[in-house]
């Protein structure tokens, strides 16, 4: 399959008139680039992908070019990107949100810069551009700057509550997206900030909606079930609990695999972390731990170098005033550890943090 190359495409404010024009530039650029320009331009099908590793080991997956150009189609149709859409790419093109952004730009004929994924990539920029994409850490660490982006999209990880307050004074158009490597990234989009009309405290109210040919539905265990013929052959079985809303809607609870069951009671730890993100600064999460009477307990788990006893009974004090909890969703115990196990994409390996913290 040769991949057509878009005649208004440009890379970091070059055009260029040839596949070769291209490859030849981005060797120089990146070498992870460059060879994945080079496998999506040569006669294969598909390209290898590998996951996140987020919720297991990390896996290499086939991706088909086609349905990856209609994710980007999708996306491009979504949020009316047109050609010379002028866009900023500070995603590791090692994983689908960075392939996707470059697939994007080759596809609809964007005017794409990329810059180095750390976690503060508008560091150094000045100039404004039309669309971007982000994981949450960049965005905390962005904000000053984040009006010179006019759309932002932000996968990778939970949005924090206080993150969204945050969002609510800016200009630029944010929306949260759900999808996996499987579904070549986003296929449901959540509305972050902007809101039409009067919006109570809370502005976790808006729901996420999928994208265009796009079925859901749950499964016994109520977890979301999606099918999307233009970018997955398989009807796609998650581990993601939700609430359907509507035939189009759907609210987001928590992973099954973190679901935590204490006396009965289940709990789901993201929607507990996000009340919580109202008062911890530092990253954290919530999981259970084995305890004789519950069976599981709940605790929090706060990644700072400290452990002082007073520090511990403040906060302890102010999750038991926080009215956003049940007596059943405040943490039983509070550990703190200097520093997290994380995936190459940043995201917090619970688990094999979990077991750090036993040793």
């Amino acid at each position: 399959m040769q991949n057509n190359l878009h005649k208004d495409f440009k890379l970091n404010g070059f055009s260029f008139t040839s596949v070769d024009e291209i490859l030849s530039y981005s060797k120089d650029f990146s070498e992870e680039i460059y060879q994945f320009l080079q496998d999506w331009f040569s006669k294969k099908e598909y390209v290898i992908v590998q996951t996140s590793g987020s919720t297991g080991t990390p896996k290499d997956i086939q991706l088909l070019k086609q349905k990856m150009i209609n994710s980007a189609l999708a996306t491009g149709q979504f949020f009316n990107l047109k050609p010379k859409t002028t866009a900023l790419m500070c995603l590791p093109s090692k994983y689908i949100a960075g392939k996707m952004m470059l697939v994007r730009a080759l596809t609809l004929g964007w005017h794409i810069d990329i810059v180095s994924s750390n976690a503060s990539p508008l560091k150094t920029i000045s100039k404004k551009y039309d669309f971007s994409a982000m994981v949450p850490l960049q965005v905390e660490n962005s904000l000053d700057k984040i009006h010179l982006l006019e759309t932002l999209i932000i996968g990778g990880g939970v949005v924090s509550k206080k993150l969204q307050d945050k969002l609510q004074s800016i200009s630029t158009n944010v929306f949260a997206t759900y999808g996996m490597t499987e579904t070549i990234t986003h296929i449901a989009i959540k509305k972050l900030n902007h809101f039409k009309g009067a919006i109570s405290n809370s502005v976790t109210i808006a729901y996420y909606k999928t994208l265009p040919n796009t079925t859901i539905y749950i499964d016994q265990r109520n977890c979301l079930v999606l099918k999307n013929n233009n970018v997955a052959n398989e009807i796609v079985f998650t581990n993601d609990v939700v609430q359907l809303i509507s035939d189009t809607q759907f609210e987001w609870l928590g992973r099954i695999d973190n679901v935590i069951n204490s006396g009965g009671i289940k709990l789901y730890p993201e929607k507990i972390e996000e009340q919580l993100s109202t008062l911890i600064k530092q990253r954290f999460f919530v999981t259970g731990i084995e305890d004789e009477l519950l069976g599981n307990k709940l605790i929090l788990v706060v990644e700072a170098p400290i452990d002082h006893q007073l520090y511990k009974n403040k906060l302890f004090s102010e999750i038991q005033n926080l009215r956003t909890l049940s007596k059943f969703e405040i943490p039983k115990e509070i550990y703190f550890m200097d520093q997290f196990i994380e995936t190459g994409t940043k995201k917090i390996q619970r688990n094999k943090t979990l077991e750090l913290l036993k040793r």
